[in-house]
C-alpha cells in the first residue's frame, strides 16, 4: 500500500487563477494551471474582460495554418462563460475542470483522481470533508440557494479549510455584493493569522515556519497559487454568480449577494492508498465508480457520510486525519439519490 512520507512540517494549499481580459491580440494572459498532461500546442486560452465589466463571452479567432480549413470564431460554453480552453482550427472549447483532475467549478463539479467527472451538492450553510487522509485533511464550506421548485440547492463552494500537523490554512471568498475584479475578495489565513500579499501579480509570501510553504499572487486580485512542495498544489479562483447566470439558471441572486465563491485546482502528491472524502476517495487504487458517467450530470450522493461539524473539523464519518493503520475498507461510490 502506498503511504505518503511522513511530513514533519505542514501542508499547504494552492490557488491559482488567470484573471485578464483575453483579446485576439499579441497580448499574452498570465498561464493557466499546469494541467496534468501537456496540453495541445493549438490550445489557446479565453478568459473574461477585466474588471468584471465590458463584454462578457470574448471570442477568439482561429486560423488554420495550413489553410485546409475556413476560419472559425470561438467563444466558452456556457458552463464557464469566462474562461476556456480553444483548440484551432476546430474551435472546440473546454471548460477548465474537463482538463485538470480534482477541479471543482460551478455546482460543486469535480474531476476525480479516476480522470472522471461527477457533482456533489452537498447543502447550503454546511462544511464537508472533501479530501481525508493520515496527515491531510481538507473541508469545504458551502454556500447555496433554494429553488422552491427544486428539491435541493443551488450550492457552490466560497472556502477550505486545510488541516496538516498542527497547522491549519484557510482560504474564502469574501461575501460580496456587486462584484468588481479589480477589488481582491480573497481571505488567506495561517494558523489563525490574516496573510497579507500584495495585490500584484507574482507578489509571493513564504512560510517562516513551514519550509516548502508559499504562496503567489498569479493575478493582481482574487487569483493565488499555494504550494506545499512534495504535497499538493490547489489552484482557485474567486468568481461571482453574474446576472446573467443567475438568469439562464434561476439562481435567484440578488443585489445583496452575488455569491462569491472559488473554482478550485487540486493536485496532490503523495495520498496514502487510505484516503477518503467526496474527493480523495478518487485517488485510491481500489476505489470503484459506480456512478452514471454516461449521464449528463453524474451526482455523488452519500452526503452524510462526508459531513463535518465546522470548517477544520475532522469529525466526519469517513476521517482518516491522524490515522496510521489500514483499514482495508473497499472504496464504492455510493449512488444519488
Amino acid at each position: 500500500m502506498a503511504r505518503r512520507a511522513h511530513m514533519g512540517v505542514a501542508a499547504a494549499a494552492v490557488l491559482l487563477v488567470a484573471v485578464v481580459m483575453v483579446c485576439v491580440s499579441e497580448a499574452a494572459p498570465p498561464p493557466p494551471p499546469r494541467p496534468s498532461l501537456p496540453l495541445p500546442h493549438n490550445s489557446h486560452m479565453i478568459t473574461g474582460p477585466a474588471g468584471g465589466v465590458g463584454k462578457r463571452e470574448q471570442q477568439l479567432s482561429c486560423k488554420d495554418t495550413k489553410g485546409k480549413k475556413k476560419g472559425c470564431m470561438a467563444k466558452c460554453d456556457s458552463r464557464c462563460p469566462d474562461q476556456c480552453i480553444v483548440m484551432c482550427p476546430s474551435c472546440k472549447t473546454f471548460c477548465m475542470c474537463d482538463f485538470y483532475p480534482g477541479v471543482s467549478c460551478g455546482d460543486p463539479r469535480f474531476t476525480g483522481g479516476d480522470g472522471n467527472n461527477f457533482y456533489f451538492h452537498g447543502k447550503k450553510d454546511q462544511d464537508f470533508c472533501i479530501v481525508s487522509d493520515a496527515d491531510l485533511h481538507i473541508n469545504a464550506h458551502f454556500i447555496g440557494k433554494r429553488n422552491a421548485t427544486m428539491s435541493r440547492d443551488f450550492t457552490w463552494i466560497q472556502a477550505l479549510g486545510i488541516r496538516f500537523a498542527d497547522h491549519r490554512l484557510y482560504m474564502g471568498a469574501l461575501k460580496t455584493a456587486k462584484w468588481n475584479n479589480d477589488v481582491d475578495r480573497l481571505e488567506l489565513a495561517f494558523d489563525g493569522t490574516p496573510i497579507d500579499v500584495p495585490a500584484q501579480l507574482g507578489a509571493r509570501w513564504e512560510s517562516a515556519i513551514v519550509p516548502g510553504l508559499t504562496l503567489t499572487r498569479t493575478a493582481a486580485t482574487n487569483g493565488v497559487r499555494v504550494q506545499l512542495a512534495g504535497v499538493f498544489d490547489i489552484m482557485a479562483n474567486v468568481v461571482p454568480i453574474t446576472e446573467r447566470d443567475s438568469r439562464v439558471h434561476n439562481y435567484g441572486v440578488t443585489k445583496e449577494d452575488s455569491l462569491a465563491h472559488l473554482d478550485l485546482g487540486f493536485k496532490f502528491y503523495d495520498l496514502s492508498d487510505d484516503v477518503h472524502g467526496v474527493l480523495g476517495q478518487t485517488y485510491r487504487s481500489d476505489y470503484v465508480n459506480r456512478l452514471s458517467v454516461s449521464a449528463s450530470m453524474p451526482l455523488m450522493g452519500g452526503a452524510p457520510s462526508y459531513v463535518a461539524s465546522d470548517i477544520f473539523s475532522t469529525d466526519c464519518a469517513v476521517a482518516r486525519f491522524g490515522r496510521n493503520i489500514n483499514t482495508g475498507i473497499s472504496m464504492v461510490t455510493a449512488r444519488a439519490s
